[in-house]
């Protein structure tokens, strides 16, 4: 798929995460792990229902630190254990997506290279969210996953 994306609609960030890729996958398939991790720092998720397969719904509300809470839905669209994840994302439920979710996992010896890329519909609602700083909370995501991880394997 990565050789049809169109670098103008594309936001990327990567982390090499201290752990071995089948507990960092597990990170991502449970609600109790993605509760505690998932999203920028200060935010915390309420999740209302969550079934990890393909067709299946991750809904939650992520609240933020100021208290204001948005809604999310993740539609699961390609599950490959351990190695990948792909998923539509949107906000309010019977709204059209914002973007799709590709989540890798390669394995680096004993730790796991962790590449979250999303893919908008249009360079437009790429850069509309470049403006409110995904960039760094993908990077404050990842550095949450990595910390928990750690903690599990320990």
């Amino acid at each position: 798929m990565s050789a049809e994306l169109d670098p103008a609609k594309i936001l990327r960030v990567e982390r090499l995460v201290s752990a071995p890729r089948p507990l960092v996958f597990e990170a991502f398939s449970d609600a109790r792990h993605l509760d505690a991790w998932w999203g920028p720092d200060g935010f915390t998720n309420d999740t209302h229902e969550m079934e990890f397969s393909v067709g299946g719904l991750w809904r939650y509300t992520m609240i933020g630190p100021d208290g204001k809470h948005w809604p999310n839905w993740i539609r699961y669209t390609e599950i490959s254990p351990p190695s990948r994840i792909v998923y539509d994302h949107g906000g309010e439920m019977g709204e059209p997506a914002h973007f799709i979710g590709i989540v890798s996992l390669e394995e680096r010896g004993d730790k796991t290279m962790v590449s979250l890329t999303l893919v908008f519909p249009t360079a437009e609602a790429r850069n509309a969210t470049l403006k409110f700083g995904a960039v760094d909370g993908g990077r404050q995501t990842l550095a949450k996953l990595d910390a928990y991880v750690q903690k599990r394997a320990a």
